[in-house]
């Protein structure tokens, strides 16, 4: 497991999960007498994340499954940013449409490539739609490894609009006044923001007191928090690195092998700026206006992915509400399934309420 992602939390005042015998050594759950046996309780949001190439999608349509298995619908909710682009199939590694057609997606081909997605715009979409399902009685089952868009959809995080007049306003003093003169602003209208950022940041500093003279709060009031506003469980997916960067060498040349250039080759026309960042889409066109050849293509494109993953797993690894499982175990469906029935009892409540707490006093403040 990544040395960063405490599944029991150290010396913080929490109570640990129980380990699951038999399992993985990661887990943080028991496999319930009977394998997996209902629990009463209300059902949760079940988010799964961890890196790239993990098996997210996978073990998502598996869970499903079982849920139906047991006379419980359940449907899955992407919270992947740039698989809400029309026409990005190959290069986001999208559900196929026989994974689709096996438990029902959402958020998946909603906007086209030329359109601006957005976390704020995502947690309204996906808000809604676990509502609706919910409404309905579908548990929603939120897939994706866009680390900041899987807690937007479930987590205490607001993301106040933005002015461009005062924007322009604040950079306007940062050029005559200097950086110090606005973070001795910030740190007198919000001490608490103060001293978690970097005084040399000018642009975050300018950020914070835009976001204090458009709300009237302090900017450390609009961090995200450690805190479901949506009842959830989150299960995380571990692979050794070595490992997982088999799997990506993998999946990279099979997305070449795929079409992946053609691919980019017809969206390139309408690919907006933010649809553009999907890691390897610049790779390929740079391939295509012959900057780099096709074995140079490859290798940018694994070995970017390799650092997202990192990245991804560093992310993840911060929250103690999610409960590693190794995704190579053969049980791994089974502990999922314990994980979720410990939650929908209520188990892991008082761990998940101080998350937060523990959070800012031994990893400090998110910001």
């Amino acid at each position: 497991m990544c040395a960063t992602s405490p599944s029991v939390v150290p010396d913080g005042g929490l109570p640990s999960s129980p380990v699951i015998p038999g399992g993985d050594a990661s887990s943080s759950s028991v496999i319930l007498s009977g394998g997996g046996a209902v629990v009463e309780g209300s059902p949760r949001v079940v988010s799964i994340v961890g890196p790239t190439a993990s098996g997210k999608t996978g073990l998502g349509i598996a869970i499903a499954r079982r849920l139906a298995e047991r006379g419980e619908r359940a449907e899955i909710v992407n919270a992947d940013a740039y698989q809400m682009y029309r026409g990005m199939d190959i290069g986001t590694a999208k559900p196929s449409a026989e994974e689709q057609a096996a438990v029902p997606h959402h958020l998946i081909d909603v906007i086209d490539p030329d359109d601006t997605m957005t976390v704020a715009r995502f947690q309204t979409l996906a808000r809604e739609t676990i509502a609706d399902l919910k409404s309905r009685g579908i548990r929603p089952i939120l897939v994706g490894g866009s680390g900041l868009y899987a807690r937007a959809a479930i987590d205490d995080i607001s993301f106040p609009g933005t002015d461009p007049e005062i924007r322009a306003r604040l950079e306007e003093r940062e050029r005559t006044e200097g950086a110090g003169a606005l973070f001795a602003e910030l740190r007198d209208k919000d001490p608490v923001a103060a001293a978690n950022m970097d005084a040399r940041n000018a642009r975050r500093t300018i950020r914070a007191l835009e976001v204090i003279e458009l709300t009237g709060r302090p900017f450390s009031a609009t961090l995200p928090r450690y805190r479901y506003v949506i009842p959830s469980v989150q299960i995380g997916l571990d692979l050794d690195r070595g490992e997982l960067d088999r799997r990506i060498d993998i999946r990279t040349r099979r997305m070449l092998d795929e079409g992946f250039v053609d691919e980019v080759r017809r969206l390139r026309p309408r690919l907006g700026v933010t649809a553009g960042r999907a890691l390897g889409y610049q790779q390929v066109i740079d391939f295509e206006d012959g900057l780099i050849d096709e074995e140079e293509l490859f290798s940018d494109i694994a070995q970017k992915t390799k650092r997202l993953a990192r990245k991804q797993m560093g992310w993840f690894g911060r929250d103690p509400r999610i409960h590693w499982l190794e995704a190579l175990n053969p049980r791994l469906v089974d502990n999922a399934m314990a994980i979720i029935a410990h939650a929908d009892a209520g188990d892991y409540d008082p761990i998940d309420a101080r998350a937060d707490e523990y959070v800012q006093h031994h990893l400090g403040d998110i910001g």
